[in-house]
């Protein structure tokens, strides 16, 4: 374990034990599961600030590439002058270039610190409790190929995880193709991505495998982890794209293109 999150992973993990014992009471062996999944949900909510920033961000570059890829075409000799427009362009509407990138970059520790926890076999130098716990059965610190194996009861809840991760990778890989910027007179609608170029289009289209090769590997805990932060992030975009979007274009009383008659 990251010696430099050691004392978060420990805090955190005093934080799902007490949790996971509240809840013991109610729903018995399924309580540290339970636990994974609540404390998940609680950690995207403090960080949820960060997320609306982020898509804010994100928005604000594609609405800004067309004319960020104006601006390289009409400057494409002098790099200097073509970093200038483009810092002034940013200047002028309110946002830089890292608006849409820092967001998700301060994000990372908590996640970090959670998955540690949920993979990790002792928590300062004592045993992680919250692994001895089961899922329908299966061993919160079981892995996917440990006995008994894929094909059995555990191999089954395993199963479970990886199409519930394989169809929420599909479903955000479905989002992300639509355009976070609507179409203006002055410019086209941009993609999400901001134009991504065609590594960032293959690593979005491998994310949904690589998260199921990630479950794979990791404890059943950390699996549960992949499957409640993997999903929120996938409602969490919906929703708030939905709300950041900005209203469509009202059209006038003769319907669109059609001028309204002189009084």
């Amino acid at each position: 374990m990251l010696s430099l999150l050691s004392i978060p992973v420990i805090i955190a993990y005093h934080f799902v034990s007490a949790v996971s014992a509240g809840l013991t009471p109610m729903l018995g062996g399924a309580a540290a599961a339970a636990a994974i999944v609540a404390c998940t949900a609680i950690t995207r909510l403090l960080v949820l600030p960060l997320s609306v920033s982020a898509l804010r961000g994100q928005a604000a570059q594609a609405r800004l590439a067309p004319r960020v890829t104006e601006l390289r075409r009409r400057h494409a000799g002098d790099p200097g002058r073509l970093q200038a427009e483009v810092t002034a362009l940013y200047r002028r509407e309110g946002t830089s270039m890292l608006a849409g990138y820092l967001p998700v970059l301060l994000q990372v520790p908590f996640f970090t610190v959670l998955y540690l926890l949920f993979r990790s076999p002792r928590i300062g130098g004592t045993a992680n409790t919250l692994l001895r716990h089961q899922l329908l059965g299966a061993p919160l610190a079981s892995h996917w190929l440990t006995a008994p194996g894929p094909v059995s009861s555990q191999g089954a809840v395993f199963l479970g995880v990886f199409c519930a991760l394989a169809v929420i990778g599909w479903l955000h890989t479905r989002l992300a193709r639509r355009p976070l910027a609507p179409a203006t007179p002055d410019a086209p609608a941009a993609p999400a991505a901001a134009q991504p170029g065609g590594a960032a289009r293959l690593l979005a289209l491998l994310a949904p495998a690589i998260t199921v090769a990630m479950a794979a590997l990791v404890p059943l805990a950390a699996g549960l982890y992949l499957v409640t932060s993997t999903g929120w992030t996938l409602a969490e975009r919906a929703l708030l794209r939905r709300r950041l979007a900005p209203p469509a274009p009202v059209s006038p009383p003769g319907g669109p293109g059609k001028p309204r008659r002189p009084r």
